[in-house]
């Protein structure tokens, strides 16, 4: 017998870093599944107000813009005090804005450090600290954006991994702190958007050819991997879903 999913209407959804990329992609399912939308940007206003615009169309006062540095961690209780004075409630964080680039030991800086590990581990450790009073009261969850690196350490970016494996584990730290009313889970990507620096088309078929499925995913394989779990996995807190056609597999 199919189960008909439960309705998410009325429910509110905090996306991180959601103006474009695979963030926009999971605001838009959401939305689209009935949640209400608090898309977070830092410096892509423009994306952003055009996805607010876009989502609107559809449904009106659905979508409240927030800016925000997420480095700044003393924002994170009037970010909060807004959503709650919007909707009165919080059922869902998604932590999915990231910084990303490459810091070679020989290069690396205390600057690099702090801004990776600030966006990739401080910043959603102390969000969903923030908003736990809240999920708390909506029996909501949390999904962390990790990565398949958390695991395996990509070359050349030693600060970017490290990061991402304190994320790994701050899923599960939180499933356990904040269970049994919220549930915690992750996604660990593997190669669904190429970087915004360029690789060149020789490296992108390397990282296909040890990807089992052969292809790159996209930002719905993400979303929808990110809707299974908010919606129809109430039984799963503390796991990471690798999304990456089988890249991990390789030996």
């Amino acid at each position: 017998m199919t189960q008909t999913p439960r309705p998410l209407d009325g429910q509110v959804a905090l996306v991180t870093g959601a103006a474009r990329r695979i963030g926009a992609c999971i605001a838009r399912l959401l939305h689209g599944a009935g949640m209400d939308i608090v898309l977070h940007f830092h410096h892509s206003a423009a994306a952003a107000q055009a996805l607010q615009a876009d989502l609107e169309d559809v449904r009106a006062d659905s979508v409240l813009l927030l800016q925000a540095d997420l480095r700044d961690t003393q924002r994170f209780s009037q970010l909060i005090t807004r959503i709650e004075a919007w909707r009165r409630r919080l059922d869902l964080l998604v932590n999915n804005a990231s910084s990303f680039y490459p810091t070679p030991l020989a290069q690396a800086s205390e600057m690099q450090w702090d801004d990776l590990i600030g966006s990739n581990l401080k910043a959603p450790f102390f969000l969903a600290c923030q908003a736990a009073p809240l999920l708390q009261a909506s029996a909501g969850a949390v999904v962390n954006l990790v990565d398949i690196h958390a695991d395996r350490p990509l070359k050349g970016h030693p600060i970017y991994s490290i990061a991402k494996a304190g994320n790994a584990m701050m899923v599960k730290a939180l499933a356990r702190e904040l269970g049994p009313k919220v549930r915690v889970n992750g996604i660990a990507p593997g190669v669904i958007l190429w970087p915004q620096a360029e690789i060149n088309e020789v490296a992108q078929q390397e990282i296909l050819e040890r990807t089992a499925l052969g292809r790159p995913g996209t930002p719905d394989d993400i979303a929808r991997t990110l809707l299974f779990l908010y919606r129809d996995a109430d039984y799963i807190t503390g796991q990471i879903i690798t999304v990456d056609g089988g890249r991990s597999l390789q030996q």
